[in-house]
């Protein structure tokens, strides 16, 4: 599979939060953020989880529990915002739910190319 570089932007990470606690990032900074979104993908303790706390989890499609053990996550912060830089090989769908697990809408994808 190609690997993709995905440069994300986080406004307010102190309040970027999932909608459901049981899933949504919890941490202070963005050392702890870049930590568990790259344990979200390399894994999938988060997806096993959330597909478990579905109305239906044999209704889930599988192909959003594809990990990447290779994925590479850091974060830091720039003027006012955090970036995030993610190298994977995973597709946007996949890290599009993760993110959202995590943190909400709170993100913004910048820019995506070939890594």
């Amino acid at each position: 599979m190609a690997r993709n570089h995905y440069f994300l932007s986080i406004a307010d990470l102190a309040h970027a939060r999932g909608a459901d606690p049981r899933f949504a990032y919890d941490g202070a900074g963005p050392n702890d953020f870049a930590v568990a979104l790259q344990q979200a993908l390399r894994g999938d303790d988060l997806f096993k989880r959330w597909r478990a706390a579905q109305p239906d989890p044999d209704a889930v499609d599988t192909a959003l529990g594809t990990t990447d053990p290779a994925a590479q996550v850091s974060a830091r912060v720039a003027d006012l915002h955090t970036e995030v830089d993610l190298v994977t090989e995973l597709p946007m769908s996949v890290v599009r739910q993760r993110l959202y697990l995590l943190i909400g809408a709170a993100w913004q994808l910048r820019d995506m190319r070939a890594a």
